[in-house]
Protein backbone atom coordinates (compact mmCIF):
# COMPACT_ATOMS: atom_id res chain seq x y z
CA UNK A 1 0.00 0.00 0.00
CA UNK A 2 1.43 3.46 -1.46
CA UNK A 3 2.34 5.97 1.70
CA UNK A 4 -0.70 8.61 2.02
CA UNK A 5 -0.76 11.67 3.41
CA UNK A 6 -4.43 12.61 3.78
CA UNK A 7 -5.41 9.03 4.79
CA UNK A 8 -4.73 6.42 7.01
CA UNK A 9 -5.33 2.66 5.60
CA UNK A 10 -4.98 -0.39 8.45
CA UNK A 11 -6.17 -3.20 8.83
CA UNK A 12 -9.29 -3.08 11.01
CA UNK A 13 -9.91 -6.82 10.93
CA UNK A 14 -8.28 -10.09 9.48
CA UNK A 15 -9.76 -9.25 5.55
CA UNK A 16 -10.90 -6.03 6.86
CA UNK A 17 -9.39 -2.79 5.62
CA UNK A 18 -10.26 0.81 7.00
CA UNK A 19 -9.54 3.83 5.20
CA UNK A 20 -9.96 6.65 7.11
CA UNK A 21 -9.69 10.20 6.26
CA UNK A 22 -7.64 12.00 8.25
CA UNK A 23 -8.27 15.81 8.15
CA UNK A 24 -9.72 16.35 11.19
CA UNK A 25 -8.65 19.74 11.76
CA UNK A 26 -11.02 20.38 8.83
CA UNK A 27 -14.01 18.23 9.54
CA UNK A 28 -11.85 16.11 6.65
CA UNK A 29 -13.15 18.17 4.00
CA UNK A 30 -11.27 16.51 0.66
CA UNK A 31 -9.57 18.60 -1.84
CA UNK A 32 -7.31 17.32 -4.81
CA UNK A 33 -4.87 15.35 -2.76
CA UNK A 34 -7.36 13.45 -0.82
CA UNK A 35 -9.61 12.50 -3.84
CA UNK A 36 -6.39 11.47 -5.49
CA UNK A 37 -5.43 9.15 -2.35
CA UNK A 38 -8.78 7.88 -2.05
CA UNK A 39 -9.23 6.45 -5.53
CA UNK A 40 -5.89 5.11 -5.44
CA UNK A 41 -6.49 3.55 -2.04
CA UNK A 42 -9.57 2.16 -2.91
CA UNK A 43 -7.95 0.50 -6.95
CA UNK A 44 -5.09 -0.67 -4.47
CA UNK A 45 -7.86 -2.76 -2.00
CA UNK A 46 -9.63 -3.66 -4.61
CA UNK A 47 -6.82 -5.88 -6.35
CA UNK A 48 -5.73 -7.37 -2.97
CA UNK A 49 -7.00 -10.77 -2.43
CA UNK A 50 -6.55 -10.49 1.51
CA UNK A 51 -8.73 -7.74 1.32
CA UNK A 52 -12.93 -8.86 1.56
CA UNK A 53 -14.13 -5.43 3.13
CA UNK A 54 -13.57 -2.13 3.11
CA UNK A 55 -14.20 0.57 5.75
CA UNK A 56 -14.49 4.12 4.89
CA UNK A 57 -14.51 6.57 7.92
CA UNK A 58 -13.33 9.88 9.04
CA UNK A 59 -10.92 10.63 12.23
CA UNK A 60 -12.09 13.01 14.55
CA UNK A 61 -15.84 14.48 15.54
CA UNK A 62 -16.73 14.42 12.05
CA UNK A 63 -17.42 11.80 8.91
CA UNK A 64 -16.39 14.80 6.46
CA UNK A 65 -17.60 18.10 5.75
CA UNK A 66 -17.51 17.46 2.23
CA UNK A 67 -15.50 19.86 -0.51
CA UNK A 68 -12.71 21.90 0.93
CA UNK A 69 -13.63 25.59 0.63
CA UNK A 70 -10.23 26.56 0.06
CA UNK A 71 -10.33 23.89 -3.02
CA UNK A 72 -14.00 25.31 -4.32
CA UNK A 73 -12.81 28.97 -4.16
CA UNK A 74 -9.73 28.01 -5.93
CA UNK A 75 -12.21 26.59 -8.62
CA UNK A 76 -14.10 29.29 -8.61
CA UNK A 77 -11.40 31.10 -10.30
CA UNK A 78 -9.95 28.95 -12.13
CA UNK A 79 -10.43 28.03 -16.26
CA UNK A 80 -13.49 25.99 -17.45
CA UNK A 81 -10.94 23.22 -18.81
CA UNK A 82 -9.15 23.10 -15.43
CA UNK A 83 -12.70 22.60 -13.68
CA UNK A 84 -13.77 20.43 -15.87
CA UNK A 85 -10.46 18.07 -15.20
CA UNK A 86 -10.78 18.43 -11.40
CA UNK A 87 -14.64 17.55 -11.66
CA UNK A 88 -13.86 14.39 -13.84
CA UNK A 89 -11.53 13.54 -11.17
CA UNK A 90 -13.79 13.70 -8.37
CA UNK A 91 -16.61 11.63 -10.34
CA UNK A 92 -13.86 8.99 -11.07
CA UNK A 93 -13.12 8.54 -7.15
CA UNK A 94 -16.44 8.06 -6.68
CA UNK A 95 -17.13 5.38 -8.89
CA UNK A 96 -14.43 3.81 -8.07
CA UNK A 97 -15.88 3.41 -4.40
CA UNK A 98 -19.53 2.52 -5.76
CA UNK A 99 -18.01 0.16 -8.17
CA UNK A 100 -15.63 -1.56 -5.76
CA UNK A 101 -15.60 -5.62 -6.40
CA UNK A 102 -15.54 -5.53 -2.78
CA UNK A 103 -18.50 -4.73 0.09
CA UNK A 104 -17.60 -1.14 1.13
CA UNK A 105 -19.34 0.02 4.29
CA UNK A 106 -18.86 4.06 6.06
CA UNK A 107 -18.70 4.73 8.76
CA UNK A 108 -20.26 7.72 9.98
CA UNK A 109 -19.83 9.84 12.97
CA UNK A 110 -20.47 13.95 13.26
CA UNK A 111 -21.24 15.83 10.16
CA UNK A 112 -21.71 14.33 6.86
CA UNK A 113 -21.94 17.89 4.56
CA UNK A 114 -22.27 17.56 0.64
CA UNK A 115 -19.22 15.67 -0.44
CA UNK A 116 -19.76 13.92 2.62
CA UNK A 117 -23.09 12.60 2.02
CA UNK A 118 -22.05 11.47 -1.46
CA UNK A 119 -19.59 9.23 0.07
CA UNK A 120 -21.59 7.27 2.29
CA UNK A 121 -24.31 7.27 -0.88
CA UNK A 122 -21.64 5.66 -2.66
CA UNK A 123 -20.60 2.79 -0.47
CA UNK A 124 -22.87 -0.28 -0.68
CA UNK A 125 -23.73 0.13 3.35
CA UNK A 126 -23.96 3.06 5.40
CA UNK A 127 -23.90 2.90 9.68
CA UNK A 128 -24.41 6.44 11.03
CA UNK A 129 -23.91 6.88 15.08
CA UNK A 130 -27.50 8.90 16.26
CA UNK A 131 -25.01 12.02 16.81
CA UNK A 132 -24.49 12.17 12.38
CA UNK A 133 -26.31 15.17 11.14
CA UNK A 134 -26.30 14.88 7.36
CA UNK A 135 -26.83 18.05 4.27
CA UNK A 136 -26.26 18.15 0.57
CA UNK A 137 -25.36 21.91 0.99
CA UNK A 138 -23.90 22.71 -2.17
CA UNK A 139 -26.93 25.12 -2.99
CA UNK A 140 -25.81 27.38 0.02
CA UNK A 141 -22.75 28.21 -2.29
CA UNK A 142 -23.94 28.89 -5.38
CA UNK A 143 -23.39 25.35 -7.16
CA UNK A 144 -25.41 22.36 -6.82
CA UNK A 145 -24.49 18.42 -6.21
CA UNK A 146 -23.78 17.41 -9.16
CA UNK A 147 -21.52 15.17 -9.40
CA UNK A 148 -22.51 13.09 -5.93
CA UNK A 149 -26.22 13.76 -7.26
CA UNK A 150 -26.62 10.23 -8.89
CA UNK A 151 -25.50 8.08 -5.54
CA UNK A 152 -27.93 10.51 -3.41
CA UNK A 153 -30.31 9.29 -5.89
CA UNK A 154 -29.76 6.20 -5.71
CA UNK A 155 -29.46 6.18 -1.84
CA UNK A 156 -32.96 7.47 -1.69
CA UNK A 157 -34.51 7.88 -4.47
CA UNK A 158 -35.53 10.94 -6.76
CA UNK A 159 -37.69 13.02 -4.96
CA UNK A 160 -35.97 12.75 -1.99
CA UNK A 161 -32.54 13.45 -3.26
CA UNK A 162 -34.17 16.78 -5.13
CA UNK A 163 -35.92 17.99 -1.62
CA UNK A 164 -32.30 17.19 0.23
CA UNK A 165 -30.43 19.27 -2.50
CA UNK A 166 -32.94 22.14 -3.26
CA UNK A 167 -33.31 22.96 1.13
CA UNK A 168 -29.71 21.99 2.17
CA UNK A 169 -31.87 20.74 5.01
CA UNK A 170 -29.53 19.56 7.69
CA UNK A 171 -31.13 16.13 9.00
CA UNK A 172 -30.67 13.54 12.17
CA UNK A 173 -29.41 10.27 11.81
CA UNK A 174 -33.37 9.21 12.58
CA UNK A 175 -34.26 10.95 9.40
CA UNK A 176 -31.65 9.51 7.26
CA UNK A 177 -32.54 6.20 8.20
CA UNK A 178 -36.25 6.82 7.44
CA UNK A 179 -34.69 8.11 4.02
CA UNK A 180 -32.34 5.11 3.33
CA UNK A 181 -29.45 7.27 3.60
CA UNK A 182 -28.14 5.03 6.13
CA UNK A 183 -29.11 1.79 7.42
CA UNK A 184 -28.11 1.80 11.03
CA UNK A 185 -28.50 4.04 13.73
CA UNK A 186 -26.25 3.45 16.84
CA UNK A 187 -25.37 5.33 19.93
CA UNK A 188 -21.75 6.96 19.53
CA UNK A 189 -20.20 4.37 22.16
CA UNK A 190 -21.45 1.23 20.06
CA UNK A 191 -20.78 2.75 16.59
CA UNK A 192 -17.55 0.49 15.94
CA UNK A 193 -19.72 -2.54 17.53
CA UNK A 194 -22.29 -2.06 15.15
CA UNK A 195 -19.88 -1.50 12.30
CA UNK A 196 -17.55 -5.01 13.27
CA UNK A 197 -21.39 -6.93 13.44
CA UNK A 198 -22.49 -5.97 10.25
CA UNK A 199 -18.50 -6.64 8.68
CA UNK A 200 -19.11 -10.05 9.95
CA UNK A 201 -22.04 -10.85 8.59
CA UNK A 202 -20.43 -9.52 5.05
CA UNK A 203 -17.34 -12.28 5.47
CA UNK A 204 -19.62 -15.25 5.85
CA UNK A 205 -20.86 -14.43 2.49
CA UNK A 206 -18.75 -15.76 -0.35
CA UNK A 207 -16.84 -13.42 -2.16
CA UNK A 208 -17.27 -14.06 -5.33
CA UNK A 209 -21.47 -14.16 -4.72
CA UNK A 210 -20.49 -10.89 -3.48
CA UNK A 211 -18.79 -9.70 -6.44
CA UNK A 212 -21.36 -10.87 -8.52
CA UNK A 213 -24.36 -9.28 -6.54
CA UNK A 214 -22.87 -5.85 -6.98
CA UNK A 215 -22.39 -6.23 -10.69
CA UNK A 216 -25.85 -7.76 -11.11
CA UNK A 217 -27.65 -5.16 -8.86
CA UNK A 218 -26.00 -2.27 -10.51
CA UNK A 219 -27.49 -3.12 -13.48
CA UNK A 220 -30.64 -3.24 -12.28
CA UNK A 221 -33.56 -0.52 -12.16
CA UNK A 222 -36.95 0.01 -10.40
CA UNK A 223 -39.17 -0.82 -12.56
CA UNK A 224 -41.02 -3.23 -14.89
CA UNK A 225 -39.44 -6.76 -14.87
CA UNK A 226 -38.94 -7.06 -18.77
CA UNK A 227 -37.58 -10.02 -20.79
CA UNK A 228 -34.14 -8.61 -20.82
CA UNK A 229 -34.67 -8.48 -17.16
CA UNK A 230 -35.48 -12.25 -16.55
CA UNK A 231 -32.66 -13.46 -18.95
CA UNK A 232 -30.53 -11.54 -17.47
CA UNK A 233 -31.05 -12.71 -13.94
CA UNK A 234 -31.48 -16.27 -15.26
CA UNK A 235 -28.09 -16.42 -17.11
CA UNK A 236 -27.02 -14.98 -14.33
CA UNK A 237 -27.86 -18.09 -11.31
CA UNK A 238 -26.90 -20.51 -13.91
CA UNK A 239 -23.39 -19.36 -14.59
CA UNK A 240 -22.79 -18.61 -10.98
CA UNK A 241 -24.57 -22.20 -9.78
CA UNK A 242 -21.20 -24.22 -11.44
CA UNK A 243 -18.58 -22.44 -10.31
CA UNK A 244 -16.45 -23.85 -7.21
CA UNK A 245 -17.63 -21.25 -5.03
CA UNK A 246 -21.46 -22.63 -5.31
CA UNK A 247 -20.16 -26.17 -4.42
CA UNK A 248 -18.21 -25.21 -1.49
CA UNK A 249 -21.17 -23.28 -0.18
CA UNK A 250 -23.54 -26.18 -0.60
CA UNK A 251 -21.70 -28.70 0.81
CA UNK A 252 -20.23 -26.80 3.77
CA UNK A 253 -24.05 -25.85 4.64
CA UNK A 254 -24.93 -29.68 4.12
CA UNK A 255 -22.02 -31.03 6.12
CA UNK A 256 -22.38 -28.04 9.13
CA UNK A 257 -19.12 -26.49 8.39
CA UNK A 258 -17.77 -23.37 7.95
CA UNK A 259 -17.61 -22.60 4.31
CA UNK A 260 -14.00 -21.98 3.45
CA UNK A 261 -13.73 -18.11 3.22
CA UNK A 262 -15.49 -17.44 6.49
CA UNK A 263 -13.34 -16.69 9.12
CA UNK A 264 -11.67 -18.82 11.79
Amino acid sequence: MAAFTTLAVTERAAGVAQVTMSRPAVFNAFDEAMIGELDAAFAQLADDPAVRVIVLAGAGKHFSAGADLQWMQRASAATREWNLDDARRFAAMLYRIESCPKPTLARVQGAALGGGVGLAAACDIAIAADNAAFSVSEAKFGILPAVIGPYVTNAVGRRQAKWLALTTARIDAARALAIGLVQQVTPPDGLDAAVDATVRELLAGGPDAQREIKQLFGRLEVGPITPEVRELTAQTISRVRGTAEAREGFDAFLNKRPANWSPR
